[in-house]
């Protein structure tokens, strides 16, 4: 008889320190526990597992409420809705993705060491593009362009003439 008290006043005085272990070692908070050992958390046997079914003991604890935020430090959590976004009423009237009119991307299909080049952007639009001093730009590459008005008195080939401000390589 001796032998089922001490048990059970173990398993008693073990149940806090087993609540404490749990929050760690629980599998649902991202513990490990391998298939050999038992769950762990509220309920769960504390000591080796023994296969003869145990009665509820009357004088175990019961788990308590937590604790109110004011005695954690913790601020308490608001106790309004979150925003949310309302229905669209219907599309909008300009588009959403405005691109800067004096940035194209494109690819460079005459090239060299300036200071005209040929840029054909994906619609397919060819620009002239004039630039001293902007390096030497082989054709085929990906860039991206900043331009300006065109040149005075400047030819520099086939599409619309722009002046090159500034040229980097993309992708």
């Amino acid at each position: 008889m001796t032998t089922t008290l001490d048990r059970r006043l173990a398993a008693v005085l073990a149940l806090p320190l087993a609540l404490a272990l749990a929050g760690c070692a629980n599998p649902e908070n991202g513990g490990d526990v391998s298939a050999s050992e038992p769950p762990a958390g509220p309920g769960a046997p504390t000591g080796p597992v023994d296969a003869t079914p145990q009665p509820p003991s009357p004088t175990a604890p019961t788990p308590t409420a937590p604790a109110p935020a004011a005695s954690t430090g913790r601020p308490p959590l608001s106790a309004t809705d979150l925003p949310t976004l309302r229905p669209p009423t219907g599309p909008p009237r300009q588009p959403t993705d405005q691109r800067k009119p004096n940035v194209l991307a494109g690819r460079l299909s005459h090239g060299g060491s300036g200071p005209c080049y040929t840029l054909v952007t994906d619609d397919g639009q060819e620009h002239a593009l004039y630039g001293p001093d902007q390096g030497t730009w082989p054709a085929g590459t990906w860039v991206r362009v900043t331009v300006g008005p065109p040149p005075a008195g400047v030819e520099c080939g086939p599409g619309r003439l722009v002046g090159l401000l500034r040229i980097e390589r993309v992708g």
